[in-house]
């Protein structure tokens, strides 16, 4: 087959739409689901943030994608795996079984996705050069943003017209929304075995088990000697923790703009949630994350670090104001989530080009699997007790907590080191991710 080039626009926008999709049902679209199946907020967050799991532990087979077969077949091969755990979560939905069979349709969904995640950021870093991968950072994560709107917004919101039409059968209505989801996925999956390129450097490997254990093990000393203890230590608790008031943030937002005001939320019907992060929500999200990388590849990470997390912390203030105020204005409410997710869509810049530079060198795939999988594992574990302490304390508390816990991204982020050049068209990083301490 041909090594063509193709150009990047034909294939990331969709490649890490279908990155985001699988993610945001898992972690947020259930959350909605299982909340109007009559599940309260504490076992909504417990057991969906049990669906992180995968996320975690992939480093543990991302040996296997980086030496067995290519980056692209193992993206083709889990987008089709993805579509069949669509299928059985709109299947089981409707059986006298549906907690356990969504559930574990929904671990497999995340097993896949984890997958999907290893081979598509190495695949990402196969074929753009450091330059390119720092351009295209915001647009990689602005469609795996939209795929988030796409999940909380839009599939939310027609799940609610269709709860109409079909006189309020949830199970029903919820099953044609992933039904119609496997479809989407099914040609996504069509669509980029025909377009991903085949970069020369993905080569094809039939490698056997005593050469995959091998290379774990030189992965994982390569891992933690690539950096000084101090900088390594530091680095892994920035990948951690910077996320931390997102973490206790994340599911809540979702049940606190759809519970009714008598439970503390604001009470939005499923199309004016939709509205809300779909549209409006969806234009902050894309103005942040386009501006985000577009300033860290000209002026690089270290430079706008600092922005970047005032970015991501300071506009959570705004839920605590709609705590407290509780407006009914839909417009009013679109204005703070747009502030929200433009604030986001600026800090979450930083994290994703931190973990490309932390996993600069040979190995890069699995290393980046790693760095995604701690940061998993910062949003797994706040996730799990966030609706116990939102039910103890109240959302109005709660967000006040989650304001104080900003405090833990401002003192990882005091500490960590990054090259002044990273990012720039003119890197300072070798071909071989050697580091040079200031």
């Amino acid at each position: 087959m041909s090594n063509k080039k193709r150009n990047p626009w034909s294939w990331i926008p969709t490649l890490y739409f279908a990155e985001g999709l699988p993610n945001v049902l898992v972690m947020v679209v259930a959350v909605t689901m299982y909340m109007q199946l009559g599940m309260s907020d504490t076992e909504i967050a417990l057991y969906t943030s049990w669906l992180n799991l995968p996320w975690i532990i992939k480093p543990l087979w991302s040996p296997f994608v980086d030496l067995y077969k290519t980056k692209r077949w193992w993206v083709i091969t889990m987008q089709l795996l993805i579509g069949a755990s669509l299928a059985g979560v709109g299947f089981t939905l409707n059986a006298p079984f549906w907690f356990q069979g969504t559930m574990i349709c929904f671990f497999l969904m995340a097993f896949s996705s984890a997958t999907h995640d290893i081979a598509a950021d190495g695949y990402y870093m196969l074929e753009l050069d450091e330059h390119g991968q720092s351009f295209f950072v915001g647009i990689r994560n602005t469609f795996y943003r939209i795929a988030v709107i796409f999940g909380q917004g839009v599939l939310v919101a027609a799940a609610g017209i269709l709860q109409v039409y079909f006189r309020n059968r949830i199970a029903f209505t919820w099953s044609l929304i992933f039904y119609a989801l496997t479809g989407i996925f099914l040609a996504l999956w069509f669509y980029h075995g025909l377009i991903l390129p085949r970069p020369k450097a993905d080569n094809r490997n039939n490698t056997n088990s005593t050469a995959v254990i091998r290379g774990m093990k030189d992965m994982i000393v390569s891992f933690f000697s690539k950096f000084p203890l101090k900088v390594f230590v530091f680095s892994i608790l920035f990948i951690m923790f910077y996320r931390f008031p997102e973490a206790l943030l994340g599911k809540m937002t979702t049940t606190f703009l759809q519970r009714s005001a008598s439970e503390g939320g604001l009470g939005l019907s499923p199309m004016e949630f939709g509205i809300a992060n779909g549209t409006i929500g969806l234009i902050g999200l894309l103005a942040g994350g386009i501006v985000g990388g577009y300033l860290a590849s000209r002026d690089g990470l270290k430079k706008w670090l600092w922005p970047f997390v005032i970015a991501l912390t300071l506009p959570d203030l705004v839920y605590v104001y709609m705590s407290y105020a509780l407006p009914s204005n839909l417009w009013l409410i679109s204005s703070c989530l747009f502030v929200e997710q433009f604030g986001y869509g600026l800090g979450f810049t930083a994290l994703t080009l931190f973990m490309l530079y932390f996993a600069q060198g040979e190995y890069k795939t699995s290393h980046y699997a790693i760095c995604t999988g701690l940061s998993y594992l910062g949003l797994m574990l706040p996730g799990m007790i966030s609706g116990w302490l939102k039910d103890t304390i109240g959302y109005r508390h709660f967000f006040i907590l989650v304001m104080v816990f900003c405090l833990i991204t401002f003192i990882v982020t005091a500490f960590v080191q990054i090259d002044a050049n990273f990012g720039k068209k003119e890197g300072a990083i070798d071909e071989l991710g050697n580091y040079e301490e200031e």
